[in-house]
Protein backbone atom coordinates (compact mmCIF):
# COMPACT_ATOMS: atom_id res chain seq x y z
CA UNK A 1 0.00 0.00 0.00
CA UNK A 2 1.08 3.45 -0.81
CA UNK A 3 2.24 6.09 1.95
CA UNK A 4 -0.44 8.37 0.72
CA UNK A 5 -3.40 5.98 0.67
CA UNK A 6 -2.15 4.75 4.45
CA UNK A 7 -2.37 7.85 5.61
CA UNK A 8 -6.03 8.56 4.13
CA UNK A 9 -7.25 5.47 5.80
CA UNK A 10 -5.65 6.68 8.92
CA UNK A 11 -7.33 10.11 8.81
CA UNK A 12 -10.51 8.67 7.80
CA UNK A 13 -10.65 7.00 11.33
CA UNK A 14 -8.12 8.83 13.54
CA UNK A 15 -10.20 8.33 17.11
CA UNK A 16 -9.74 4.61 16.76
CA UNK A 17 -6.87 1.96 18.32
CA UNK A 18 -4.51 0.60 16.03
CA UNK A 19 -4.32 -3.21 16.17
CA UNK A 20 -1.19 -4.45 13.45
CA UNK A 21 -2.46 -8.35 11.88
CA UNK A 22 0.43 -10.80 10.87
CA UNK A 23 0.27 -12.34 7.53
CA UNK A 24 -0.80 -15.67 9.57
CA UNK A 25 -4.07 -13.90 11.29
CA UNK A 26 -1.98 -13.15 14.66
CA UNK A 27 -2.10 -10.06 15.82
CA UNK A 28 0.78 -7.97 17.32
CA UNK A 29 -0.31 -7.26 20.98
CA UNK A 30 -2.61 -4.09 21.53
CA UNK A 31 -0.14 -1.78 23.32
CA UNK A 32 2.57 -2.61 20.08
CA UNK A 33 3.46 1.40 19.43
CA UNK A 34 5.83 2.79 16.48
CA UNK A 35 9.46 3.54 17.59
CA UNK A 36 10.74 4.68 14.24
CA UNK A 37 9.31 5.99 10.74
CA UNK A 38 12.11 5.51 8.06
CA UNK A 39 12.62 5.78 5.13
CA UNK A 40 14.37 2.97 3.28
CA UNK A 41 16.51 3.55 -0.06
CA UNK A 42 17.86 0.32 -1.37
CA UNK A 43 20.36 0.87 -4.41
CA UNK A 44 21.12 -2.26 -5.97
CA UNK A 45 22.16 -4.49 -9.32
CA UNK A 46 20.14 -6.92 -10.34
CA UNK A 47 21.36 -10.36 -11.93
CA UNK A 48 21.21 -8.87 -15.39
CA UNK A 49 23.32 -5.92 -14.76
CA UNK A 50 20.87 -3.51 -14.48
CA UNK A 51 21.15 -0.80 -11.62
CA UNK A 52 18.06 -0.29 -9.53
CA UNK A 53 16.41 1.93 -6.69
CA UNK A 54 13.42 1.63 -4.57
CA UNK A 55 12.21 3.57 -1.07
CA UNK A 56 9.81 2.39 1.01
CA UNK A 57 8.44 4.08 4.86
CA UNK A 58 9.23 1.40 7.37
CA UNK A 59 7.27 1.35 10.69
CA UNK A 60 9.45 -0.07 13.35
CA UNK A 61 6.95 -1.79 16.05
CA UNK A 62 7.74 -2.52 19.80
CA UNK A 63 5.86 -3.15 22.64
CA UNK A 64 6.75 -3.20 26.44
CA UNK A 65 4.84 -4.34 29.68
CA UNK A 66 2.91 -1.24 29.03
CA UNK A 67 -0.40 -2.86 28.57
CA UNK A 68 -2.76 0.26 28.82
CA UNK A 69 -0.66 1.87 26.05
CA UNK A 70 -2.50 2.42 23.02
CA UNK A 71 -1.71 3.75 19.07
CA UNK A 72 -4.48 5.84 17.91
CA UNK A 73 -4.81 6.12 13.86
CA UNK A 74 -4.58 9.97 14.30
CA UNK A 75 -1.23 9.47 16.60
CA UNK A 76 -0.02 7.44 14.21
CA UNK A 77 -0.33 9.79 11.40
CA UNK A 78 0.76 12.83 13.49
CA UNK A 79 4.23 11.09 13.38
CA UNK A 80 3.79 10.56 9.45
CA UNK A 81 3.17 13.91 8.97
CA UNK A 82 6.17 14.82 10.75
CA UNK A 83 8.06 12.73 8.80
CA UNK A 84 6.89 14.21 5.70
CA UNK A 85 10.17 16.10 5.04
CA UNK A 86 12.85 12.76 5.23
CA UNK A 87 10.53 11.06 3.83
CA UNK A 88 10.31 13.43 0.30
CA UNK A 89 7.28 11.42 -1.14
CA UNK A 90 4.09 10.16 -0.38
CA UNK A 91 4.57 7.24 -3.51
CA UNK A 92 6.54 4.93 -1.62
CA UNK A 93 4.93 1.59 -0.29
CA UNK A 94 4.90 0.78 3.18
CA UNK A 95 6.00 -2.10 5.37
CA UNK A 96 5.45 -2.56 8.81
CA UNK A 97 9.63 -4.40 10.66
CA UNK A 98 8.09 -6.19 13.99
CA UNK A 99 10.29 -8.81 16.41
CA UNK A 100 8.48 -12.48 15.28
CA UNK A 101 10.41 -13.45 17.28
CA UNK A 102 13.14 -12.26 14.79
CA UNK A 103 13.35 -8.69 12.79
CA UNK A 104 10.91 -8.86 10.08
CA UNK A 105 9.64 -6.51 7.35
CA UNK A 106 5.77 -7.07 6.04
CA UNK A 107 3.99 -5.07 3.70
CA UNK A 108 0.60 -2.81 4.96
CA UNK A 109 -2.12 -4.65 2.71
CA UNK A 110 -5.32 -3.38 3.76
CA UNK A 111 -6.84 -1.58 6.70
CA UNK A 112 -10.12 -2.53 8.03
CA UNK A 113 -12.05 -1.86 11.03
CA UNK A 114 -13.09 -4.24 13.11
CA UNK A 115 -15.56 -2.96 16.30
CA UNK A 116 -13.27 0.23 17.78
CA UNK A 117 -10.36 -1.08 16.37
CA UNK A 118 -8.36 0.27 13.29
CA UNK A 119 -6.51 -3.32 12.13
CA UNK A 120 -3.58 -2.74 9.66
CA UNK A 121 -3.20 -6.09 7.78
CA UNK A 122 0.23 -7.35 6.60
CA UNK A 123 1.43 -9.39 4.05
CA UNK A 124 4.48 -11.60 3.02
CA UNK A 125 7.50 -10.20 0.74
CA UNK A 126 9.11 -13.02 -1.92
CA UNK A 127 12.14 -12.78 -3.50
CA UNK A 128 12.02 -12.56 -7.79
CA UNK A 129 14.69 -12.57 -10.38
CA UNK A 130 14.44 -9.05 -12.08
CA UNK A 131 16.36 -10.60 -15.26
CA UNK A 132 14.57 -13.03 -16.52
CA UNK A 133 14.57 -11.86 -19.91
CA UNK A 134 18.41 -12.37 -19.30
CA UNK A 135 18.90 -14.99 -16.80
CA UNK A 136 16.23 -17.78 -17.36
CA UNK A 137 15.85 -20.03 -19.88
CA UNK A 138 13.64 -19.10 -22.94
CA UNK A 139 10.84 -21.86 -21.97
CA UNK A 140 11.03 -20.04 -18.30
CA UNK A 141 10.82 -16.46 -19.03
CA UNK A 142 7.57 -14.85 -18.10
CA UNK A 143 5.55 -12.06 -20.17
CA UNK A 144 6.40 -9.46 -17.89
CA UNK A 145 10.08 -10.26 -17.92
CA UNK A 146 11.04 -7.71 -20.20
CA UNK A 147 11.79 -4.92 -17.71
CA UNK A 148 14.75 -2.93 -20.22
CA UNK A 149 13.22 -1.82 -23.20
CA UNK A 150 16.32 -0.25 -24.52
CA UNK A 151 18.05 -3.08 -26.57
CA UNK A 152 21.40 -1.44 -26.31
CA UNK A 153 21.71 -1.01 -22.86
CA UNK A 154 20.70 -4.72 -22.25
CA UNK A 155 24.40 -6.39 -20.57
CA UNK A 156 25.20 -9.94 -22.05
CA UNK A 157 23.81 -12.57 -20.47
CA UNK A 158 25.38 -12.96 -16.39
CA UNK A 159 23.94 -16.05 -15.04
CA UNK A 160 24.88 -18.44 -18.32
Amino acid sequence: MKLSEFKQLLARQADRNIRFVLPTGTKIPPQAHVTEVARIEKRFIDCGGTFRTEFMCRLQTWFSDDTNHRLTAGKLLGILQKSAAFLETENMEVDVEYEAPFISQFPVTSVATDGGVLEIHLGTKHTACLAEDKCLPPSLVTKAAFLNPIPELAPAKCCS
